[in-house]
Formats: structure tokens, sequence, C-alpha cells
């Protein structure tokens, strides 16, 4: 016999003690863009988010060459995506949450006066999301720091073909960095 013991009943009675993660198991809790702004986005809002990814994290890879040998040495961090990371909302009738990211995108840069408030975003502006466990226990909670809106997309009406199907839309941020903020101990 293998002296490696992960077997199918392994796997099953590993599965049965710590169950699976789910990909409905995740909420934003807070959107804050820059408190200058004057915008909060609700709960009763952000219950409409329709998908969200957890960010990843990147240690860069330097080599150290030495006869030949390449050595490989941690390097710095980045955040894959970070220039784009993309929200989808279900859309009200009222069009009130995507409202509130176009009017952080003037806020940011308006057309019409050719100003803004470009600056670097700071710590006040984040946004807090939760991965949950099945009894909605937070299991990780993550904090984006210094977002920023980079883009509203699109949103499609069919007057003529239409069969009355829910409206959803993306809002792409930017942010610099994320911190853990909660984390079940290991």
């Amino acid at each position: 016999m293998a002296d490696i013991n992960q077997l199918i009943t392994n796997f099953y009675d590993t599965a049965i003690k710590r169950d699976f993660a789910r990909d409905f198991n995740f909420r934003l809790t807070q959107i804050q863009p820059e408190p200058s702004l004057g915008i909060s986005f609700t709960e009763g809002e952000l219950v409409f988010a329709k998908s969200a990814k957890i960010p990843g994290r990147n240690i860069s890879n330097v080599e150290a060459k030495y006869m030949g040998l390449a050595f490989n040495v941690p390097g710095v961090v980045s955040y894959p995506n970070s220039g784009q990371y993309e929200l989808t909302f279900y859309c009200d009738k009222a069009s009130t949450l995507r409202q509130k990211f176009e009017r952080w995108s003037r806020y940011i840069f308006d057309d019409a006066s050719s100003t803004g408030n470009y600056s670097v975003p700071t710590r006040s502006s984040y946004i807090q999301m939760a991965q949950l466990g099945p009894d909605f226990s937070v299991v990780q909670e993550f904090k984006l720091v210094g977002v920023s809106v980079r883009n509203i997309g699109e949103m499609e009406y069919k007057m003529a073909e239409g069969t009355g199907a829910i409206q959803s839309f993306n809002a792409t941020i930017a942010y610099h960095y994320y911190e853990t903020v909660r984390e079940l101990a290991v």
C-alpha cells in the first residue's frame, strides 16, 4: 500500500468535517467613497450586489543567480486586477445605485466643468466584503483600501423585443491594496 493516505474515504471524511465554501456565501458589507463626496451606500442597496471576487495577491519573484543556479527570492507585492476590480449589481427601478456610481465618477472628473478630484484616493475610501459560512457567520473579512470608480457599465434595453428581464450593471473600481480585517483562527 502507498505511503500517501489521500484516498476517497479521506476526502469524504475531510469534506464532512470542513465542508466547502459556496459561491453565494459572500457579501459586500460597505462601499465608502471619499467622505467629502457625501455619498453613502446602504445595506439595502448592497443587497443588490450580484457578484464580486476576493482579490488576489502576488509576491514577485527575484532571481539571484550564482554559478548558473537561480535562487528564487521573494520580491515586492502586487494586487492583480487592482486597477479593474469589477462589481455587478441588480439595477433598482429608479437606478438609485447606478446614479451613486455616476455621481462618484463625476466627482473624480466632471467633463461639464473639466474639473474634479482626481488626486490619490485616501484610506477613507474603501470597500469592505465578507466571506460567509453556511450560518452567515463571517469566515474572513477584506477591505480594499484607496478605492475610486473607473467605469460604470452600459445597460441595454430592448424596447421592441424585451422580456421584462431584470437589469443589471457593472461598476469597475481601482484600489491600492487590500487588508484582511478579520479571519478565523487557523
